[in-house]
């Protein structure tokens, strides 16, 4: 189990970034949140398995609408936590 923080970068607001990120990280049981920035990005923290986090990112980039340009993650401390949330 690992947490990133994650922030993307491209046209990922107004296209359902957020709606979407939110469905697949519940439905193959990852946590964390995901919200909108002021510069147009969307920052997100996700916790699970490496091999799911990659599964959301990769579906997020193949979304219609959706282009992730660029992506900028680190690891974090794992939290205790159950769900994942749209801020």
């Amino acid at each position: 189990m690992i947490r990133k923080h994650i922030i993307f970068s491209g046209n990922v607001q107004g296209v359902g970034f957020r709606y979407r990120a939110y469905h697949k990280a519940r439905s193959i049981g990852l946590t964390g949140w995901v919200k909108n920035k002021q510069d147009g990005t969307v920052e997100m923290e996700v916790q699970g398995s490496e091999a799911m986090i990659d599964e959301l990112i990769v579906f997020l980039d193949h979304q219609r609408y959706i282009r992730i340009d660029s992506l900028s993650a680190k690891t974090i401390p794992v939290l205790q936590e159950r769900d994942f949330y749209i801020i």
